[in-house]
């Protein structure tokens, strides 16, 4: 299983980082290969001027198009998903979700976020071609508390909504077979 996580957030050392992160430790037994790319780290005016043909971008554009598991984690800014993610979503082939399982991960400073994830990232997933989308999962900042060492360490109830809605895809595997 080829596992690609995109991180939307645009700090260094993120909350919505900690949440991918985990995402990936709890994936690891099933894949075949795992990668994170920090949209950050891209440059910034080949994304927007949408220079596909950038090495950088071409490199993020075919990780997601060969991935069989997208996880896509982004901080919730004024009741929607990042601007740098939207940036990279907008870059890629309108079926580019097409027959991936994609796990969106989100987190924002209150509760009062959480719609966000349905009713504007799932939209766009599913304008990609999204269709096996699991459970999202939402962490306000107080679930992910800086850690003096790790940046951010998610709190346990919050690892047990990521195993959950990582679940299907687990019981899915061969391997768990």
């Amino acid at each position: 299983m080829n596992i690609v996580g995109l991180q939307g957030s645009p700090s260094l050392g993120s909350r919505s980082g900690s949440l991918l992160h985990l995402a990936h430790s709890r994936l690891r037994d099933l894949a075949t290969s795992q990668r994170s790319i920090s949209l950050r780290d891209l440059p910034a005016e080949a994304l927007m001027h949408a220079q596909f043909d950038h090495p950088l971008i071409r490199d993020a554009l075919r990780a997601v198009q060969g991935a069989d598991v997208v996880l896509v984690a982004t901080p919730i800014y004024k009741a929607a998903y990042s601007g740098l993610l939207k940036t990279f979503l907008d870059l890629l082939p309108p079926d580019a979700l097409r027959g991936k399982t994609v796990l969106p991960l989100a987190t924002g400073g209150s509760i009062a976020h959480l719609l966000a994830i349905d009713y504007a990232l799932k939209p766009v997933l599913s304008a990609l071609g999204a269709r096996d989308i699991l459970d999202s999962v939402y962490a306000t900042d107080a679930q992910i508390p800086k850690h003096p060492k790790l940046g951010h360490e998610p709190a346990s109830e919050l690892a047990e909504r990521i195993d959950n809605a990582l679940r299907t895809l687990v019981d899915r595997s061969p391997i768990s077979a």
